[in-house]
């Protein structure tokens, strides 16, 4: 395996570790499997190297996560606002994984930017635009999950880590390449899965918790919406679905439930990129993924102002739904021009 990393980046990296005892972990709001991945296999590996560590997140981990091992012991801020506040005060290191721009940790933003404890980021996003001690962006890479890996194994702590810190960085690779569907082509991606697997993690596991696990009302929510709510545009060759808070409300949305929706309408032979919006209590949340290196991030990071990978990527809108809609409809035809030149036919009947 390459060693991509710099290594008086990573000297300086470890010697923040070794020098300080009081660390916390943190990721983005509205956790996904590599972001929780991520804090939680750097956290197994802090425990063995005796330090006093502890994650600390904006909000709620999703149900498909649950079963991650040391998900009980994460610190969720909207629920635990004074002890959240307490551990962020009393770190002598923060490490700030899975996210490039500091507002997309919600509520808990001033309270991590305003720390003076030492600080680093580990991310694979574009554009990194938040101030650390040491950084490590890597937007080529899969996953955040697997730059902790390498990361850890340029430290030469990869044989510190035990079955439960290697299950959740696995968790996170599977889950930000989709059973290893996207984002793979790089064979090395491979070997650290072997090398997570001789750790004694169970794969199936992992895929069926993560990718594949529903309950009844997020399976009919979903039904519902590729049924009910999904829309062809036919010339630019887009996807839309668009889910309202009445439509979450009607089958008792939870978080998470929605995740991955955006992927399904990809499945049409002829689509070329596909758009989720959900309609949350403070905002529509946008979600953008695509084939053919379609650079659905510059939709993100045009109309909505989010942004991501080339590929894959997401967004924020403050007004309706209807508006949202509405701003991608009119703007749609700018980004044709991003289309491959020889499209399959469109299979929609």
């Amino acid at each position: 395996m390459r060693n991509l990393l710099n290594p008086d980046t990573v000297r300086r990296f470890k010697k923040l570790v070794e020098k300080h005892d009081h660390i916390v972990l943190t990721c983005h709001m509205r956790p996904d499997g590599d972001a929780v991945g991520s804090v939680l296999g750097l956290w197994h590996l802090l425990k063995v190297l005796g330090k006093n560590a502890s994650v600390v997140v904006p909000d709620r981990i999703p149900r498909s996560l649950q079963f991650l091992p040391g998900v009980r012991e994460i610190a969720v801020y909207t629920q635990y606002d004074p002890y959240c506040s307490r551990l962020i005060s009393e770190a002598e290191l923060i490490i700030m994984c899975d996210f490039n721009t500091a507002t997309r940790q919600g509520e808990l933003t001033p309270l991590i930017q305003n720390a003076t404890c030492d600080k680093v980021l580990i991310d694979h996003h574009l554009y990194p635009d938040i101030p650390a001690d040491v950084v490590f962006s890597f937007p080529d890479l899969s996953s955040t999950c697997e730059l902790v890996c390498r990361l850890i194994a340029s430290c030469g702590w990869f044989n510190l880590v035990d079955t439960n810190g290697a299950t959740c960085i696995l968790a996170g690779i599977i889950t930000d390449t989709q059973n290893f569907t996207v984002n793979c082509n790089d064979p090395e991606i491979y070997e650290i899965m072997m090398r997570l697997l001789e750790k004694d993690v169970d794969k199936k596991r992992i895929v069926d918790e993560a990718l594949k696990s529903t309950s009844f009302d997020a399976l009919r929510l979903n039904s519902f919406a590729i049924l009910n709510r999904l829309t062809i545009f036919e010339k630019s060759r887009c996807a839309l679905i668009a889910l309202s808070k009445e439509d979450l409300a009607k089958f008792n949305y939870q978080k998470g439930d929605t995740e991955g929706l955006v992927n399904e309408p990809l499945n049409i032979r002829g689509i070329v990129y596909s758009i989720f919006m959900r309609e949350d209590p403070d905002c529509i949340k946008v979600s953008a993924r695509s084939k053919a290196d379609f650079p659905v991030s510059r939709i993100c990071t045009d109309l909505f102002g989010g942004g991501g990978h080339l590929m894959a990527a997401g967004g924020e809108f403050k007004g309706t739904l209807e508006d949202c809609k509405n701003v991608l409809v009119d703007h749609m035809a700018d980004y044709d021009k991003f289309l491959p030149k020889k499209i399959e036919k469109l299979d929609i009947g």
